[in-house]
């Protein structure tokens, strides 16, 4: 039989790709060895609310490239607001951060409600999106309906919980011409709030 013909350049490029995968991993792994410090969000920030120091954390991370926004910045992001709804153990990056507030821009109105057991979720917290919804007294009649007087406001405030839960204490950042109208029906406890999950 004729001998084999060798290929030494097959056998060079699969040392150089062996040598490339051990120095690749190696790299992989002493980087995995740096720590940053990023801020992580302990409580539930709307999109448009401010993000306060008191909903940061100190996080210590592998350094991956990603552009996470660092713990030194915290006094910084704390005169900005959330460009989205911001969940407990959210990790920041500078897109989520905006330095101007659409909710609480010009044509917008904060709203106080004082409601009534039964006239809001118990698992109402700042910033979910809720409906306003009118709902008539008694002595709106048997053929009196509710509506809707705000498909989608967002739940600024929420009143610190008595021995019997929610105290009822809403604050709302609705349109301002909405809020003469609900500011109405929420002095004669006409208004109730249904909570919207999926809009954040």
């Amino acid at each position: 039989m004729p001998p084999r013909e060798r290929k030494p350049a097959l056998a060079a490029l699969a040392v150089l790709l062996i040598l490339g995968g051990a120095l690749a991993t190696t790299l992989l792994v002493l980087r995995s060895g740096d720590r940053i410090s990023a801020i992580g969000i302990t409580q539930q920030v709307g999109a448009g609310q401010p993000i306060t120091e008191a909903v940061m954390r100190e996080v210590q991370i592998a350094d991956t490239g990603i552009g996470y926004v660092a713990w030194a910045d915290r006094a910084r992001v704390a005169q900005n607001f959330a460009r989205v709804t911001l969940i407990p153990g959210t990790l920041l990056i500078r897109d989520m951060v905006v330095s101007s507030s659409k909710e609480l821009g010009p044509g917008k109105a904060i709203v106080g409600l004082s409601l009534k057991p039964g006239q809001m979720p118990l698992t109402l917290a700042e910033g979910d999106r809720v409906q306003v919804i009118y709902v008539p007294g008694r002595g709106g009649g048997a053929t009196a309906q509710g509506r809707t007087l705000a498909q989608s406001a967002l739940v600024h405030k929420v009143g610190a919980p008595g021995r019997n839960g929610s105290t009822g204490q809403v604050a709302i950042i609705v349109d301002t011409t909405l809020s003469p109208t609900i500011a109405a029906y929420s002095s004669t406890g006409e208004v109730a709030l249904a909570e919207l999950p999926g809009a954040r």
